[in-house]
């Protein structure tokens, strides 16, 4: 019976430790996670991870799949989304206005903008703001011109932009100016633009969890390696700060070449995760 399957559900739901990790895939979703960043991001040990997603894979919450030595976990959305719809199923006797929620209710209020207008403001987001993040704005604010307005903010900033950071980009023609590390609740206070599209550029403010959105903005993980960790010589250094330039362009180039005009909010999720995909970690 359904009932029974649900109750499973719910069941495997019912603990932190398998919460917590049914949340973090599902901030990830569609990608699919390593189970060691799972284990690195949540702090578990291995062993207990392990009990857990396969408590949550038995429950039909999650799939799993083998690529090279990893093994990648990924939320199953449409089991997720079937239990969000058993729950609501009869509530208020199909009166959505009388049972929103809370987190719908933020996200599409009443008046919010649609996605027809001009220029679309995009925030780029990464732990420390001082290299990534940055370089997404910068070029962004050139290769969109008019069209875009280009936002960066970390969940941890830190205190100034990476130096070489500022050298790459002086050294590639773009402008500087207004640049500076900035925290990610300078863009969830009432005053602030109301986002079209936020992208985490890293796995750590990927994992982070975030208040919904005002506007309901569509989002998407562009994650790369930090080029702040690089090892080596300086010259080492400066060919990892030029790839994740490289990585950038490509995937802002096609990012800015989408026809917006003729693309609906679904359909553009749907390009914007294409582009994650085809512009990896390893691009």
């Amino acid at each position: 019976m359904e009932s029974n399957r649900r109750a499973t559900q719910f069941a495997a739901l019912g603990h932190p430790g398998r919460l917590s990790v049914f949340r973090l895939l599902a901030r990830h979703a569609p990608r699919a996670v390593a189970a060691g960043d799972i284990a690195a991001a949540l702090g578990l040990k291995p062993n207990t991870l392990s009990v857990y997603l396969s408590a949550l894979a038995d429950a039909g919450l999650i799939a799993a799949r083998r690529d090279g030595r990893h093994r990648l976990y990924r939320i199953d959305l449409r089991s997720a989304g079937a239990l969000i719809d058993y729950l609501a199923a009869d509530c208020c006797r199909g009166r959505p206005d009388l049972c929103a929620t809370a987190t719908a209710a933020a996200l599409a209020p009443e008046g919010s903008p649609a996605m027809d207008h001009r220029p679309w403001n995009v925030l780029f987001i990464c732990s420390g703001n001082s290299a990534r993040s940055i370089i997404a704005e910068a070029l962004l604010r050139d290769l969109g011109g008019a069209r875009f307005r280009a936002f960066s903010a970390g969940t941890r900033p830190q205190p100034q932009i990476n130096p070489r950071t500022l050298e790459l980009l002086v050294r590639n023609g773009h402008a500087t100016e207004g640049l500076h590390p900035k925290g990610v609740d300078a863009f969830q206070a009432p005053d602030a633009p109301v986002m079209d599209f936020v992208f985490t550029v890293c796995d750590q403010a990927a994992n982070e969890e975030c208040p919904p959105w005002p506007g309901q903005p569509i989002t998407a993980h562009w994650g790369l390696p930090d080029p702040v960790k690089a090892t080596g010589t300086d010259a080492q250094k400066a060919i990892a700060f030029a790839e994740t330039y490289r990585a950038f362009h490509r995937r802002l180039t096609a990012f800015t070449a989408l026809p917006f005009d003729t693309l609906d909010r679904v359909s553009l999720q749907s390009q914007v995760d294409r582009l994650a995909a085809e512009h990896g970690e390893h691009a």
